[in-house]
């Protein structure tokens, strides 16, 4: 599957269209709880093309939308995430302390969100969380079976679950999300990505170059909207993620 990775990585920067694609951030906590579909919907109200969400699995092996490794912040609960049942899971309240015992907002299953992003044809960025390093099993029977919305993704901090994907459906894109201590100078070595995330900070010559050399894309994230950069991307770029979808958009129509 390398070659056809390589052939794939660069047929896919080389397709990258002017208007960048705008993925919410899982999404935008300033007008809904994050992870929700109430944030979802409204992202694509506001003109996301695809949505960044958080994959975790509970003990019984239910995928589930949640950030957090634990349910201290959002439930208030001293537990970890894949410590508890799905059922359990969806019992609890979420949201800021204080406020959700008002709301009605509770964890969601995988399943349903891919079953609406398939229908309103809304791309996903599914970021692997720590939680399935210890169940592999439940990532690889979601790959044997997924069928993602055009232009999804699944992307990680985690090599090894990039890999898994990359072995078992190759034809799915992946992208790294990389930290300080990643090596620009193995870029090219790389088989299990196809496209570097990066904090915009990284939006710099230097890896956007490399990266072009390696036929590698580029999506960074923390971008609000009012960058300089949004008005004449790099080439290499295909994808902002962004809590502000409607700013991004309007930056883009305005360039």
């Amino acid at each position: 599957y390398y070659k056809w990775a390589i052939f794939n990585r660069k047929w896919r920067v080389e397709c990258i269209m002017n208007n960048i694609p705008i993925f919410a951030h899982r999404w935008a906590s300033s007008f809904h709880l994050e992870n929700t579909f109430a944030a979802f919907k409204k992202a694509k109200e506001l003109g996301a093309d695809g949505i960044e969400l958080d994959l975790q699995v509970s003990n019984d092996g239910i995928l589930v939308v949640f950030h957090d490794n634990d349910l201290k912040r959002l439930a208030g609960i001293n537990k970890m995430v894949n410590q508890c049942s799905y059922d359990e899971l969806i019992h609890y309240k979420l949201g800021p302390r204080f406020k959700r015992l008002f709301r009605r907002d509770r964890m969601i299953a995988f399943a349903d969100v891919l079953e609406w992003a398939n229908a309103e044809n809304i791309a996903l960025n599914v970021e692997l969380k720590e939680s399935l390093i210890t169940n592999e099993n439940v990532l690889k029977e979601l790959l044997h079976t997924i069928t993602l919305p055009e232009n999804s993704h699944f992307s990680s901090f985690h090599e090894s679950l990039l890999k898994i994907v990359k072995e078992i459906r190759p034809d799915i894109e992946t992208g790294f999300i990389i930290t300080r201590k990643f090596y620009w100078g193995t870029l090219e070595e790389q088989n299990f990505f196809d496209a570097i995330h990066a904090h915009k900070r990284y939006y710099k010559g230097q890896y956007l170059e490399a990266c072009k050399t390696a036929n590698i894309g580029m999506r960074f994230y923390g971008i609000q909207g009012n960058e300089s950069f949004l008005k004449k991307p790099h080439s290499i770029v295909k994808g902002w993620i962004t809590d502000f979808p409607h700013l991004v958009r309007e930056a883009q129509v305005n360039r």
